[in-house]
């Protein structure tokens, strides 16, 4: 069989995978023009080369970011170049006085409301970051002021308690996953008397239900407020895009508009056409891998006058055509070889992956949430795969789906698919629309412009291992054997 990966392609062995450069070999045949996007490959190797040294490959370039060797380097606690998220923490070691600290904290004692009015005082390197991010994004300073977080659910907690939710009551947000950030801000909404409303995805495509969302939109009389309304681009875990006329129609109905961007790559962020749409608030990520030029870091006083952001600076190098270029091709390619898996044992060659969202598409999102499931079509627990993965140098994260909503005809699919959770003390709760959200739990892919071709294809080789009906089994024997006791599995 041949090793460019069709939709009708099937492999029910893992040992029948064909080879790396043959696959990358037929790869490039079909996409002549992913060898445009080499630049990427040197950044991978020129910043960082730890990746491959340590034989690593990551997946989670949408939440806390990748830092780069020298970045890695320059931290006061100097830390193995590579570990594995199931790995000990090292010891701590204290760099030299000669090396600069990477992290500082900056205390902001403002509320969001007074620091947009008033101001603060603000370092060399929040005033530079703040001028490149607006450059970045085409705002104006007339339109915008900046504010920097610690975190995303500091963020969006600044908006919730100081959004005024005693005149427009609403809150609506439009997520087909859990999102910790999310949860922190509808918590303080509540807390100061907001009504809560979230949209809901079809199964089983996961697709946005536009008539239920529609419906929560629109307002009944024109002096109605409404309230803030939620609104990814697209999600970070399916890679499901969403249309922008959601913001258009939002704001026509009297709601503010929080658009989160977090989930965007940096040249993303640059064509998102803030002045067609004019969000009322934006959440961004500052990019991690903004580095500052020479061996000592630069500090409010310092005397240093250049400040380079090198992880926007790649994405400048490459543009946003090559980026999205790049990623589409990748993830397109892993849709579609992951759905090639099929169980030799089974006699309708059950599947061995399930995809939820989109799946080969031009416009998605370079995410992917997926599960494995056995020959017998039991699903096999998130959490193991994940540890099986870190076991094997791939770094893969996990996600909850949920807000789905099931046709009737789908009606008899869902005991099947919801989930039943083990609370604390053993006690078993079923996930019900009346008690707690119901959902998927799923193996979450996120790739991001220093992906290769090498790193799907490693993944790709590791899931095709539970074709082995004993996989699960054999690893947790060698692993005893190796009286290795950090993961049960």
């Amino acid at each position: 069989m041949g090793s460019l990966i069709y939709p009708s392609s099937q492999f029910t062995d893992h040992e029948s995978l064909p080879s790396l450069q043959e696959s990358f070999s037929n790869f490039t045949k079909a996409f002549p023009q992913y060898s445009q996007t080499d630049q990427a490959d040197k950044i991978r190797e020129q910043e960082y080369y730890h990746l491959s040294l340590s034989n690593h490959v990551y997946f989670d370039y949408v939440g806390h970011g990748l830092f780069s060797y020298s970045q890695q380097r320059s931290h006061s606690w100097k830390a193995p170049v590579a570990s594995t998220s199931s790995a000990s923490p090292p010891p701590r070691q204290y760099s030299s006085g000669l090396e600069p600290q990477f992290f500082d904290i900056s205390y902001k004692t403002a509320s969001l409301r007074s620091q947009i009015e008033y101001g603060g005082q603000e370092s060399e390197l929040e005033y530079k970051t703040q001028r490149r991010i607006m450059a970045l994004m085409n705002l104006s300073e007339d339109d915008y002021s900046m504010v920097f977080t610690a975190n995303q659910p500091s963020a969006f907690k600044l908006v919730a308690d100081s959004y005024p939710f005693q005149s427009n009551q609403n809150l609506l947000t439009v997520y087909d996953y859990e999102n910790e950030a999310v949860k922190v801000m509808i918590q303080a909404s509540k807390n100061r008397g907001a009504r809560v409303m979230t949209a809901e995805f079809s199964w089983p495509s996961l697709r946005l239900h536009s008539r239920k969302l529609l419906k929560k939109v629109r307002r009944k009389r024109k002096k109605d407020k409404r309230g803030l309304f939620v609104f990814p681009l697209q999600s970070r875990m399916t890679g499901a895009r969403y249309p922008y006329l959601w913001m258009s129609m939002a704001q026509e109905n009297g709601w503010h508009v929080l658009l989160d961007a977090c989930g965007l790559g940096p040249k993303d962020m640059e064509t998102l056409g803030l002045s067609l749409f004019k969000p009322d608030f934006l959440l961004c990520k500052a990019p991690p891998r903004a580095l500052f030029s020479g061996s000592r870091q630069v500090r409010c006083g310092s005397g240093h006058s250049h400040l380079e952001y090198r992880g926007l600076d790649h994405a400048d190098s490459l543009g946003l055509i090559l980026i999205s270029t790049r990623e589409r091709y990748l993830i397109n390619w892993l849709v579609n070889a992951l759905m090639s898996l099929q169980h030799p044992r089974s006699e309708n060659r059950n599947p061995l992956v399930r995809i939820y969202g989109p799946k080969v598409k031009f416009d998605r999102g370079p995410a992917l949430a997926f599960n494995i499931f056995d020959w017998k079509g039991t699903r096999i627990d998130p959490s193991i795969v994940q540890k099986l993965a870190d076991r094997n140098n791939i770094s893969l994260s996990k996600g909850f789906l949920f807000h789905i909503w099931f046709p009737d005809k789908y009606e008899h699919e869902k005991e099947q698919i919801i989930e039943t959770r083990t609370r604390k003390g053993g006690k078993v709760l079923n996930w019900t629309r009346e008690k707690l959200p119901s959902g998927i739990s799923v193996v979450t892919v996120a790739l991001g412009i220093l992906t290769n071709f090498e790193d799907i294809y490693r993944l790709w080789a590791f899931v095709s291992r539970f074709l082995d009906a004993d996989f699960v089994e054999k690893e947790r024997w060698r692993y005893t054997a190796l009286n290795q006791m950090t993961v049960e599995v």
